[in-house]
């Protein structure tokens, strides 16, 4: 049977437009407020149009010792110039783009997946010691 960690793929984000990238400090003092932005397209633009898009990004963190990630943020993006004059006629469109401020107590791993309605999900990670 096919698990979903199966589903996920990657690849270097300056090559592949789909795969999230992750911007955060490699290290960071214990209870330290850093901010994280994780983004789809950063160096190559990903379509954002009704036929084709990333629907949302996720954002989790498991920790060094722990055994299981916590979710840190979920971000969907619902405006894609969808329009009742017809597809990317609409008045806006959303990018996906996520930033969100953390404190770690310990040391782990920042997980970044993404999911495009044609071309399914993608995943970044990056390492984060605490000083």
């Amino acid at each position: 049977m096919e698990r979903i960690g199966d589903l996920m793929q990657s690849a270097d984000w300056k090559s592949e437009k789909h795969v999230p990238t992750l911007d955060a400090p490699d290290k960071v003092s214990k209870n330290e407020l850093f901010e994280v932005k994780a983004q789809v397209g950063e160096e190559i633009a990903h379509p954002n149009t009704t036929e084709h898009h990333i629907r949302w990004i996720r954002l989790y963190f498991k920790p060094e010792d722990g055994k299981f990630p916590f979710e840190v943020a979920s971000a969907e993006f619902n405006a894609h110039g969808e329009s009742p004059a017809g597809a990317n006629s609409g008045p806006i469109y959303s990018d996906p783009l996520v930033r969100v401020a953390i404190k770690l107590e310990s040391s782990g791993t920042l997980y970044a997946v993404s999911y495009c309605n044609i071309h399914g999900l993608w995943e970044q990670s990056k390492k984060i010691d605490i000083e």
